[in-house]
């Protein structure tokens, strides 16, 4: 009986502890409901709780968050601040809650760009350069914030960065994307709008990662799985936001009040750099056949008074003397190995075009101006050192030419080009090719800046008009033809490269070389024969220009070289 009244008493207890537990249970649901469950497995992770240990329910979660050790990075960057002012560009609402627990959070609200809208709408391969902004295509609109409306104080911007086509992120392919392009603009006018000295910090969450033409890789600080925090250049960046979005427009800071300064004596520079080290280089690779485009360009460069470094990396296909008479040229000499140009073919021209990709070693510069060897400058373009990475000439729709381009040196950008020239596809098989499908933003350059000599259909039009600044030769280069006239003429395949005129402004070069290096530009017996066959073939053609007909009296012609 006792047994019985204490078995009474004592199941109250039980159901009472039963029900506590159940309550207690039921509340810690609640609670999840309540607060997400990533909000949860994040504080979990910052424990160091090992992920393997969760349920599997919550495992998937906790990859999808940014990593604890990063995070901890961040809030160690920012010195423990209470007060962090945060921008949310493009980020999910299942996220927010963690980064407003970061401190004082905005969510930056923006219209997404239309659809219809191409990359190929923002990079016009034709404008109207020589006459007010009007006259020609307008760039597409790229809705922007309304800035004004946020803090121009922030500390620190999350973004989440859409990807394109994420095949192409995986490859490490350029991505004309132009959602992606936008919300990277977004981003970096929010954080150019800083107006103190203290750093501002961005993370970005996906896949491929923000954009190298606008977040250069060496302000990143940090980099694990899909999140990248970076500590940009405050001025580098300000001085991009100021470029137009696309190349549907030229790039400031030539641009004055929607007209195109020409003159440039009003020009106000907007370098970032104070004091900035910047030399003209060129490359040569493989054979001697630039040495004396090498020359000719040097000889150029120094004849607009530039007050510029000029540096010339060659391979070990370029022989000590002949080296001896670049240095003499004013040239500083660097010697590089050649890189292979994996898509191209076997003993094809552009074989070792890679090589060029060396100019992004050239660190003791803060910018270099890369131009190619079968160039002359016909004026000063100092100036023109201005302008950001990468900035150059169009070239084809959405492409640029590459024979002049202004680039910042960077161990980080040259290490990751090398890594893509196996997996970025180069529509040319060469550098040109491969740069384009890397550097998908670029900056436009008047075309004057790197004129080809391609001759004009219209008649009436100038071969090479007077505002041009340098001339590209195309076809087949002066010191391999005569004196006398374009050796372009006696082939029709090569006519629309025909140019006596530039063929004269390159000799009116070479008289002023020191006669020791004009000597460099020797005709060989090789390359006289080969002239005397293509002239026997246009006469025999009856070509209508009649270039055939004209008597040789090119001295080089007579004192042929080995």
């Amino acid at each position: 009986m006792a047994a019985y009244r204490k078995e009474i008493i004592v199941g109250p207890k039980i159901k009472f502890f039963t029900l506590s537990c159940l309550f207690l249970l039921l509340s810690l649901v609640i609670l999840l409901s309540t607060f997400r469950l990533r909000t949860l497995v994040f504080v979990l992770d910052n424990r160091n709780i090992d992920v393997l240990s969760l349920p599997h329910e919550v495992r998937p979660h906790v990859k999808q968050f940014p990593p604890a050790p990063l995070l901890s990075f961040l809030q160690r960057e920012l010195g423990g601040n209470e007060n962090i002012k945060v921008g949310l560009v493009n980020t999910e609402k299942k996220d927010d809650e963690y980064w407003y627990s970061l401190g004082e959070a905005v969510s930056v609200g923006f219209d997404r760009v239309s659809n219809k809208i191409q990359w190929k709408d923002f990079m016009r391969e034709w404008i109207d350069e020589e006459h007010m902004y009007g006259k020609g295509p307008k760039c597409p609109d790229m809705p922007m914030p309304e800035f004004e409306k946020y803090p121009d104080d922030l500390d620190v911007v999350i973004a989440r960065v859409p990807c394109g086509n994420e095949s192409d992120a995986v490859n490490g392919n350029g991505i004309r994307d132009v959602y992606r392009l936008q919300v990277n603009l977004v981003v970096a006018n929010l954080v150019a709008r800083r107006r103190n000295d203290q750093p501002v910090y961005v993370v970005f969450i996906g896949t491929c990662g923000p954009m190298i033409e606008i977040f250069r890789c060496d302000d990143l600080i940090k980099h694990e799985e899909d999140i990248w925090i970076y500590k940009p250049d405050l001025r580098r960046l300000q001085q991009k936001v100021q470029m137009p979005v696309g190349s549907c427009q030229i790039a400031s800071p030539f641009v004055k009040q929607g007209a195109i300064d020409y003159n440039f004596t009003k020009l106000q520079k907007s370098n970032p750099i104070d004091n900035p080290r910047e030399a003209y280089v060129t490359v040569l690779h493989s054979s001697e056949a630039y040495v004396c485009g090498a020359i000719s360009l040097a000889q150029s460069i120094i004849n607009t008074n530039s007050t510029k470094d000029m540096v010339i990396l060659v391979d070990e296909s370029i022989t000590p003397k002949t080296r001896r008479e670049l240095e003499f040229a004013g040239w500083k000499l660097k010697l590089i190995d050649r890189i292979h140009s994996p898509h191209a073919r076997k003993n094809a021209y552009n074989e070792w075009n890679y090589s060029k990709l060396r100019i992004w070693q050239l660190t003791e510069y803060d910018k270099v101006m890369f131009i190619d060897s079968d160039l002359i400058l016909l004026k000063n373009i100092d100036n023109f050192f201005a302008y950001p990475q990468l900035s150059a000439v169009g070239n084809d729709k959405v492409r640029f030419n590459s024979g002049i381009m202004l680039i910042e040196p960077s161990k980080c950008m040259f290490e990751s080009l090398m890594k893509k020239r196996y997996t970025v596809f180069s529509y040319n098989g060469g550098d040109q090719g491969f740069l384009n499908e890397v550097f998908t933003w670029w900056h436009r350059w008047p075309k004057r800046l790197n004129h080809l000599k391609i001759r004009p259909k219209d008649p009436s039009v100038p071969e090479i008009p007077e505002s041009r600044y340098a001339v590209h030769f195309l076809g087949f280069k002066p010191w391999t033809c005569y004196r006398d006239y374009d050796c372009n003429w006696l082939r029709m395949d090569h006519n629309p490269f025909a140019s006596d005129v530039a063929h004269r402004m390159w000799w009116q070069v070479y008289d002023l070389m020191p006669e020791r290096l004009q000597k460099v530009c020797g005709l060989t017996k090789v390359k006289d024969r080969r002239i005397q066959q293509w002239r026997s073939m246009a006469e025999n053609a009856k070509l209508p220009d009649e270039h055939w007909k004209i008597n040789i009296t090119d001295p080089r012609h007579i004192d042929l070289v080995d």
